[in-house]
């Protein structure tokens, strides 16, 4: 019988749990300064967390880390960890360590639970969504442009059209994800482009890029540099709808690249939302490996 005894001294968790993370990141082929910068981001986050030992026959077999927090006005429950040791997997632990979260955090009034996933967890987790991935690919060397594709600076007299359409792909990519509610999406799209880019165009350590061929415009790109050591964030890398379909999506991806090496970085990361399955393949194809999974459920988990 699996058991959950809440400890008082997590620190022992904390150095397994650290010492994972760090091989999970370096395995990704993060370098080390960015790993050790992500390590620190999530020290930052865990104090609040609530952590088990799992036990059987009075052997800890793994650890468990919960917590419940007010998101906008809601209660949401988060499993931070689910680690069963090796010699003990594939005993049935790992479904009740889940259950175990599932009834934890919904007795606390959260009405959905959310995981974020740096390891594989088969089948574990498979009635989650997917809400988003964060994936990334070290770049070691300039990519070869797509012939008859440019990237240039985007214009100040581009950017406000530029922007709208951003901020509604992002309210758009949420709500497909199924993060949050439209009204909720819209909110959190204008807070956190106000945050991110406060001076537009202007705003330092940013790169916006019109991407051209043919004679016209197929796409943009934002990119943000230094968001971790080495690390530029690819905000938003779009080729219209109209020409997609024609490699164009690889070329987007190569400007991208060519941006994080001129700016000193050597990884280029970024987000992409669940339910995108299209850009997913992209990605993987392009060697981008993810590095995190965020996956969410419904409390009380229906009965189906």
């Amino acid at each position: 019988m699996t058991e959950f005894s809440i400890l008082d001294d997590s620190m022992e968790w904390q150095k397994d749990f650290e010492r994972r993370l760090r091989t999970s990141y370096t395995v990704a082929g993060l370098a080390a300064a960015t790993v050790e910068r992500m390590l620190e981001d999530a020290r930052a986050s865990i104090g609040d967390w609530t952590v088990a030992e799992i036990t059987a026959a009075g052997t800890r077999v793994g650890y468990e880390a919960v917590v419940v927090t007010d998101d906008n006005g809601a209660f949401a429950g988060r499993i931070g960890d689910l680690h069963v040791d090796a010699l003990h997997a594939g005993r049935g632990h790992e479904q009740a360590a889940r259950d175990w979260a599932e009834a934890w955090c919904a007795q606390r009034g959260a009405r959905r639970l959310d995981i974020r996933l740096t390891e594989p967890a088969g089948e574990l987790f498979n009635g989650y969504g997917v809400r988003g991935q964060l994936r990334a690919r070290r770049v070691s060397s300039p990519p070869e442009p797509l012939d008859g594709v440019t990237a240039r600076p985007m214009t100040p007299a581009e950017y406000p059209e530029w922007l709208t359409s951003e901020k509604a792909a992002y309210v758009g990519d949420i709500v497909r994800a199924g993060a949050l509610s439209p009204e909720e999406a819209v909110r959190k799209s204008d807070q956190d482009f106000a945050k991110l880019i406060p001076e537009g165009l202007a705003t330092p350590g940013n790169t916006f890029l019109v991407l051209e061929a043919v004679g016209e415009q197929i796409g943009t790109g934002w990119l943000k540099h230094g968001h971790l050591p080495e690390v530029t964030y690819g905000y938003s890398l779009y080729i219209q709808d109209q020409h997609r379909g024609k490699g164009y999506g690889r070329a987007a991806m190569a400007a991208g690249e060519q941006a994080t090496l001129a700016a000193g970085d050597s990884t280029l990361m970024f987000t992409v939302w669940g339910g995108n399955e299209v850009a997913m393949n992209l990605y993987t194809s392009a060697g981008y490996q993810v590095i995190e999974e965020s996956r969410s459920i419904d409390l009380p988990r229906s009965a189906a």
